[in-house]
């Protein structure tokens, strides 16, 4: 049985500001562990993650599955580094979520295919690291 990760945060700017920095791979870079991420941004495209991670380089990967600008981008993702093989059964579902919050945007992400209990912990704080980023890129801004 699979298990969920799940972290939000609150920013103060709107969902068409945040859509730029969640689409905009200067952005993304600072906010996502220096990752370079490169895709066309359409549904069913390619999308890949380059990087390096605790001193290994990456190349994590996946597809478009939904894209609906300024609301949510649902992603496929496979990692390498998850020591899993390239099969579909690898792959997990990451979603980005915005939602109108006030006067700012709660942006949610999820990430499902987590092993466990444990391994959805870490990937949410994981994840509550990456938003914790992209807030303080976007009200710097």
């Amino acid at each position: 049985m699979s298990t969920t990760a799940r972290t939000d945060i609150h920013v103060d700017a709107s969902r068409e500001r945040l859509w730029a920095a969640l689409t905009d791979p200067d952005t993304i870079a600072r906010f996502l562990f220096g990752s370079r991420v490169s895709t066309d941004w359409q549904q069913g495209s390619p999308i890949v993650y380059r990087g390096e991670w605790e001193g290994r380089p990456y190349e994590d990967k996946g597809t478009i599955l939904d894209i609906v600008p300024g609301d949510r981008l649902v992603t496929s993702y496979y990692s390498p580094l998850s020591g899993k093989p390239d099969v579909p059964e690898s792959y997990q579902t990451v979603s980005y979520l915005l939602a109108d919050d006030g006067e700012g945007t709660r942006v949610t992400i999820t990430q499902d295919g987590c092993a466990d209990d444990a391994d959805a912990e870490r990937m949410s704080a994981n994840w509550a690291m990456v938003l914790q980023e992209l807030k303080s890129v976007v009200e710097e801004d």
